[in-house]
């Protein structure tokens, strides 16, 4: 699990290029993790070119909307603008997942308030807080 924190009123995306470098999927059959993962789901927010110039030579499929001004300026170049860059729209209703978990982290009261000083632990307590949701998780078998 890879969780950055980014200083106050930053934007996530430029943060992407350190979160690929976090991340490790385990192989089921042993050995070491792979570096990229399959897919990378995301929000409007991360649709700027430089995030799919990154993922592109990687071979990452991307599933990330197209903000409306980016198709407004796509259109008003016409064939000069390109074509609409590919978005399955089924693949993208599984990043509820992930919104879902940060909503359930939100509501323990020292993430929520943000009282720690050092962003370190506050990064713990983050953590903490998913892997104990996680081990919930695997309690409920209804």
């Amino acid at each position: 699990m890879a969780v950055l924190l980014t200083p106050g009123q930053t934007n996530d995306s430029p943060l992407l290029p350190s979160l690929l470098d976090a991340v490790m999927v385990p192989r089921l059959a042993g050995g070491p993790p792979r570096r990229n993962p399959d897919v990378v789901i995301a929000d409007r927010a991360y649709s700027a070119a430089s995030n799919r110039t990154l993922l592109r030579p990687k071979r990452i499929q991307t599933v990330i909307p197209e903000r409306r001004d980016q198709i407004a300026n796509r259109k008003r170049k016409g064939s000069v603008g390109g074509r609409a860059p590919g978005f399955d729209a089924e693949t993208y209703k599984r990043r509820n997942v992930i919104e879902r978990a940060f909503n359930k982290v939100k509501h323990w009261r020292a993430v929520a308030t943000r009282y720690d000083k050092l962003a370190v632990t506050y990064r713990a307590g983050f953590v903490l807080a998913l892997i104990v949701g996680w081990l919930k998780s695997l309690g409920d078998t209804t």
